[in-house]
């Protein structure tokens, strides 16, 4: 029997792929991931200084890297990251923020605030990306959803629904473009280590309240969720649309 070679279905070498919230956290960290697996990024943040610190460290793996300076929440900004695109692999919808509010507190600001950045830019951004990837019969859409769209928490009621919409989202999208080839998945992590989480996990009541409900008794790691995010990039998920992986550490096995 010949030996198959399978390893090198995760080259992403002459790919090209687009994330936004690059400048920082997770984002920055998928941005790298991609990048050492052979992809010229694309970088979307609304920090040009930031941006231009990924973009170096980007350009030191030996691709390229193409910061663009954008608020994903206004349509122009979109239309005009497009406009600069002509051919796109890869989308990693990672922008997101949280407010943590009771139900009782949620004003309309920060609703529209948290849906639009969450939700409503992830899909407007895979909109754009859909139609270069239904001309090019091909594409990969990887939006960053939270085990918080998965179970109830209590860390923001806007952001939990924002982020099981975007589970929804998900599958809806994959079922309309798996006739284009385009793979649509999500991935959904639980408490990583991050700049946004730094303030949170420095209280031990409260980073001990997060093991407690953690099977493996420990925050993730960001290079723990780059693995499965390059995966679904990867030709090597080539039979996997629809779906939502959670980098939980096992929390999802019984939430709270």
């Amino acid at each position: 029997m010949s030996m198959s070679s399978y390893l090198p279905s995760f080259d992403l070498k002459n790919k090209k792929a687009l994330v936004t919230g690059a400048s920082r956290g997770i984002g920055r960290a998928l941005a790298n991931g991609l990048a050492e697996a052979g992809a010229d990024v694309y970088i979307v943040s609304r920090s040009e200084k930031d941006l231009q610190i990924v973009a170096d460290e980007i350009a030191s793996r030996g691709v390229r890297a193409i910061p663009l300076v954008a608020d994903i929440t206004k349509q122009e900004d979109i239309d005009a990251i497009f406009s600069k695109i002509d051919n796109l692999d890869i989308l990693i919808n990672n922008a997101g923020i949280n407010i943590r509010a009771t139900a009782s507190e949620v004003t309309d600001d920060q609703w529209e605030s948290i849906v639009n950045t969450n939700l409503k830019s992830a899909f407007k951004m895979s909109q754009a990306a859909g139609e270069i990837m239904k001309q090019q019969r091909s594409g990969k859409i990887i939006t960053i959803s939270s085990v918080a769209g998965h179970v109830a928490l209590n860390t923001g009621i806007v952001y939990g629904i924002s982020k099981a919409a975007i589970i929804q989202m998900t599958k809806n999208l994959a079922l309309e473009w798996a006739k284009y080839n385009i793979h649509v998945n999500s991935v959904g992590p639980w408490y990583f280590s991050t700049p946004l989480t730094e303030k949170y996990l420095k209280d031990e009541a409260y980073l001990q309240t997060i093991l407690d409900r953690t099977p493996l008794n420990r925050v993730g790691q960001l290079p723990e969720v780059v693995g499965p995010v390059v995966f679904l990039s990867s030709e090597a998920s080539n039979y996997i649309t629809g779906q939502t992986i959670f980098v939980d550490g096992g929390m999802t096995i019984y939430g709270f």
